[in-house]
């Protein structure tokens, strides 16, 4: 089954003074587990987010939608970037997301993604 593990964290994590060297530091992290998901042999896909600022969101209210920027959430945590993984339990997918950097506060969401042939 796939899983899409989403990645949610502060953007200011990576400002400031050591934000160049917390940003180097998380890619590599990132380049590690995708050294690790290769070398397993699983099928796996991924990206990195643009910003926060850079989203268009369309929010619904009685049916009728009203274009804003930005994510629109409630948070101090933005989607950051987000990886498919073909795991043969939660419980693997779980031990692929605890693999995934994250600097300061934030989380990993974990979702089964809907297979093309169930009904809904």
């Amino acid at each position: 089954m796939q899983y899409m593990l989403l990645i949610n964290e502060s953007e200011d994590a990576y400002s400031g003074d050591d934000g160049a060297q917390v940003m180097e530091a998380t890619l590599a992290g990132h380049m590690a587990l995708i050294e690790k998901l290769v070398a397993s042999g699983k099928e796996w896909s991924g990206n990195r987010l643009r910003e926060a600022s850079t989203a268009t969101t369309i929010r619904y209210k009685a049916g009728e939608g009203a274009l804003h920027d930005g994510p629109f959430a409630e948070t101090h945590e933005e989607l950051g970037g987000y990886y498919i993984v073909d795991a043969d339990s939660l419980d693997e997918a779980i031990e692929w997301a605890r693999m995934i950097p994250i600097p300061g506060d934030g989380g990993v969401e974990i979702r089964p993604v809907h297979p093309d042939d169930e009904d809904m």
